[in-house]
């Protein structure tokens, strides 16, 4: 016996929550980047972390939207492959530019 439709009730919500608060966290992370390269001086590695953090926020960012945008329909598809390996690339990125600028 197959259904018709399917109801996914409030989990498509909940996961687009989800992506929108990862997001939060993610830009926290790169502002802090930001805010301790200018406190502890703007030397040339110090920003090439950030320059770097800079990038792999908006590698971030840009599955983060994707991965909402798909969220919006009846029938969402699974997250790819690529989406799930960019973003944990980017968050993988992310701690290791941090950890750089504290060294």
């Amino acid at each position: 016996m197959t259904t018709a439709g399917r109801d996914p009730g409030l989990q498509p919500e909940r996961t687009r929550l989800a992506w929108r608060r990862t997001t939060l966290s993610c830009t926290v992370v790169a502002l802090l980047a930001v805010k301790q390269a200018l406190h502890g001086g703007a030397g040339p590695a110090a920003i090439v972390a950030v320059s770097l953090s800079a990038l792999a926020w908006l590698g971030f960012l840009w599955v983060a939207h994707l991965r909402v945008l798909g969220m919006g329909t009846a029938r969402p598809r699974p997250l790819s492959a690529r989406g799930a390996l960019t973003a944990a690339a980017c968050t993988v990125a992310l701690a290791v530019f941090a950890a750089a600028m504290l060294f």
